[in-house]
């Protein structure tokens, strides 16, 4: 709320709008009906998605030559990833992942989901699901 504020001050309509859709979602999910409280890692979780919703959208605006809305898009993600944790490094992925393939003793691509199972878990806000995927595939194969 606070951001929301200094937002409106400073009449950062990019920020606002942003920071306004971030609220609407935690807002929509508190009265979901579940009547369970949002953890932190819930939170993360929904900027993840909002994240992944402007990554998307971006992309299909510059294939379609739509500067002005990529623009947008590029703005709103910028400001969401703020609020994410630091995303890891190729390198530090790749540490993380083989250290998860020397635990559970995997050997084979075709035992793959067991590790993306676990790395998804272990990795959660800290790394994508491609990036994930894509690094665990080399690592096996």
């Amino acid at each position: 709320m606070e951001q929301i504020k200094e937002a409106m001050r400073a009449k950062d309509e990019a920020a606002l709008r942003t920071l306004r859709a971030i609220k609407a979602a935690i807002l929509l999910e508190k009265t979901s009906g579940s009547g369970a409280e949002i953890s932190e890692q819930d939170e993360i979780i929904m900027l993840q998605k909002l994240a992944k919703q402007r990554r998307d959208s971006l992309d299909i605006y510059i294939q379609q030559n739509r500067n002005d809305l990529a623009e947008k898009e590029k703005e709103e993600l910028a400001i969401i990833e703020k609020f994410l944790p630091a995303q890891l490094s190729e390198e530090e992925l790749k540490q993380e992942l083989q250290k998860l393939i020397a635990e559970l003793g995997v050997t084979t691509p075709a035992e793959m989901g067991k590790v993306m199972g676990a790395a998804t878990k272990a990795l959660a806000g800290r790394a994508d699901g491609k990036a994930i995927s894509a690094m665990v595939k080399s690592l096996l194969s």
